[in-house]
């Protein structure tokens, strides 16, 4: 299995960073997009975020224009509707695909360790459907804003569908779990 830390990634201004510079801490890897109905997930993670940080909870955001082109913006404009909308304050990444051939390599290693996911994914692949969509299956991510949880040694702890909000309690105890530790 890849070793997520050593991964290169890149940060949304192009600085260069990797999971491993965020060794020792909590990571709630999440997909994200501007132009979702899921977008208003943004404030439920800055809260999030917010109130752990200080325990070693990071929220990593990863734009990605792969789900009904619901984040077609250049890095600056994504950053800028990110902090004036939301007040994000957590760190962004460049965009970059999360599904498909193309998928960036963290996510090929995320979707590998935990091909399957907890909430409600049938009732949202068959929302998608109805509006004439064609969802992923997995180990796919199925659409903007599935979380991945990562704990304080790198190992990837639990996947979450995309309607699993912020302050889901199954998120929200998962998270603390891996507070505790």
């Amino acid at each position: 299995m890849t070793d997520l830390a050593q991964i290169p990634l890149s940060r949304i201004d192009g600085r260069p960073d990797s999971l491993a510079a965020h060794a020792g801490k909590v990571l709630l890897v999440v997909n994200v997009a501007s132009k979702c109905g899921l977008t208003p997930q943004y404030e439920g993670l800055e809260r999030l975020y917010e109130a752990n940080k200080d325990r070693g909870l990071e929220v990593l955001g990863f734009p990605a224009n792969d789900f009904g082109a619901q984040e077609p913006g250049t890095h600056d404009e994504i950053v800028e509707f990110c902090k004036l909308n939301y007040g994000v304050s957590f760190p962004l990444f460049a965009k970059a695909d999360v599904t498909g051939p193309a998928k960036q390599p963290l996510y090929a290693a995320l979707t590998a360790a935990r091909p399957g996911k907890v909430g409600p994914a049938a009732e949202f692949r068959a929302q998608l459907k109805g509006y004439g969509m064609t969802p992923t299956e997995d180990p796919e991510v199925l659409w903007n804003f599935e979380k991945f949880l990562i704990a304080r040694d790198g190992s990837v702890v639990g996947r979450f569908a995309p309607g699993v909000t912020p302050d889901d309690p199954a998120l929200v105890a998962a998270i603390e779990a891996e507070l505790a530790r």
